[in-house]
């Protein structure tokens, strides 16, 4: 009797034993939310959002957005593709296997959501009736706008995706080719530039709030005095030629698939007129088309570097002609 009674409480006893040593592999609640991953706060355009710590599966709507985050380093689960209708060829190969979800004008929200991404990446300036919208598919962090200084959306994306320090070293790295083709350009600073692009439908003259006048900004070097004001574009038709006339002239032509040839028309009827073969620019051999993409459309830290490159390796010796 004492023998079955023994034995009995041993068994309690050791059974208990196995279960305060087996706590530590017990999940809690807190462990949970540790598998889930720690969260931080970032504040953006539209408020504060909290996002993962390290985030795995990222959208991104933009297409400087996408750069930024080829730059860092990271392949989102899916992206944007280019106004031109496709991925654009400087990051194409980068991007194999990722996702297309439309445009920055029209993201597909039913393909976001077969993505299941932890975090969409997007901008206000285009996606601002649909943000509530994807708050809802995965949290969203969005910057206000794009014109022309990148760098600034650059580092809210690079804060979002937990990348600061290495988002700081690349615009550092930006920052010293800069200088080194700025060293490069000589008194290039001395002559102005004049900036025009080629669309379908109409044409523009480019001023200092864009892509390349704020690049140009940085170099140090002039515009004529209607492109040096603070803002963004003028849409002129072909009596304005003369108001595009610098001592160089760069123009770069907008063709997507869908009637790129209208952009190729209006560049043809300009660059045939009397009024342009009559600029000091064209008189002197000045007048270059550079690749639309890379200076202006994709907008992003990577068409920046190229664009440097472009300058420094084969502009710059000939506009020093």
């Amino acid at each position: 009797m004492f023998k079955r009674h023994f034995l009995g409480l041993f068994n309690i006893i050791f059974i208990l034993s196995m279960l305060m040593a087996g706590c530590g592999s017990i999940p809690t609640q807190s462990s949970k939310e540790e598998n889930k991953g720690k969260s931080r706060t970032i504040e953006h355009v539209m408020g504060k959002t909290k996002v993962p710590e390290h985030p795995k599966r990222i959208v991104v709507l933009t297409n400087e957005g996408t750069e930024a985050l080829l730059a860092l380093g990271i392949k989102p689960v899916g992206a944007i593709q280019g106004f031109t209708g496709e991925f654009y060829p400087h990051i194409a190969k980068e991007l194999q296997g990722v996702t297309s979800v439309g445009t920055e004008h029209a993201p597909s929200l039913e393909t976001i959501m077969k993505l299941k991404p932890d975090l969409i990446i997007g901008m206000k300036m285009r996606q601002e009736k649909i943000y509530n919208q994807l708050s809802k598919i995965a949290p969203t962090v969005f910057s206000d706008k794009l014109r022309g200084d990148w760098k600034e959306n650059f580092s809210l994306y690079a804060k979002a995706v937990n990348k600061e320090a290495e988002g700081k070293k690349l615009l550092a790295d930006y920052d010293k080719k800069l200088e080194e083709v700025k060293k490069k350009a000589g008194d290039l600073t001395q002559k102005k530039i004049s900036v025009v692009r080629f669309m379908p439908g109409k044409v523009r003259i480019y001023q200092g709030d864009t892509f390349t006048g704020n690049i140009f900004k940085q170099l140090g070097w002039a515009r004529p005095e209607l492109q040096a004001k603070n803002e963004f574009a003028l849409e002129v038709t072909r009596e304005r030629i003369p108001d595009m006339d610098g001592d160089i002239l760069l123009y770069f032509t907008y063709t997507p698939k869908k009637d790129g040839s209208g952009a190729l028309q209006l560049e043809k009827e300009f660059t045939n007129d009397p009024l342009w073969k009559n600029l000091n620019a064209v008189k002197n051999q000045q007048v270059f088309k550079v690749d639309d993409i890379i200076w202006n459309t994709a907008g992003g830290i990577k068409a920046a570097n190229l664009m440097l490159d472009e300058l420094s390796n084969k502009y710059i010796p000939q506009f020093k002609k």
